[in-house]
């Protein structure tokens, strides 16, 4: 399983002393990049490639809280993908000392800079994709044409 070990930090913070809820979005694609970036594709590789990933939904669910300078816990799963690679559902879930704290699924595609609408990755890319391991309710998504 993927993940990063990250800080619940000062600008993470709400009014109630807690996480905010879209600074668990922000470390959500953070992890996402870090991963791709280890797979051989970092943002200056998509910028090469006139790509990038484009979200298009985030769900977020919330059972523990997380303060400041907890260590947080993120992991990356992949709960659907299409065939051709052009529509995802990434899962991160975020831990505080072992116990899951809140879990963001995230619909994404693949964004052609140029033309502006979704595209299918190079293989490379959509290889790294199949490699993220599965969560246990995985599915088949639809291609972008479909």
């Amino acid at each position: 399983m993927y993940q990063k070990i990250l800080v619940a930090g000062w600008g993470d913070m709400d009014f109630n002393a807690h996480m905010r809820n879209t600074a668990y979005l922000d470390k959500s694609a953070d992890v996402r990049m870090m991963y791709f970036a280890e797979c051989g594709f970092p943002m200056s590789e998509f910028m090469h490639l006139k790509l990038g990933p484009v979200v298009m939904k985030d769900e977020v669910e919330y059972f523990r809280e997380f303060h400041l300078l907890d260590e947080v816990t993120v992991t990356l799963s992949l709960a659907g993908l299409s065939e051709d690679g052009s529509r995802m559902k990434i899962r991160n879930e975020f831990f505080r000392k072992g116990i899951l704290a809140a879990r963001v699924t995230s619909a994404v595609g693949w964004l052609d800079l140029i033309q502006r609408k979704l595209t299918c990755p190079p293989e490379k890319l959509l290889q790294s994709l199949r490699a993220i391991e599965h969560s246990e309710d995985f599915v088949l998504l639809p291609d972008s044409k479909s």
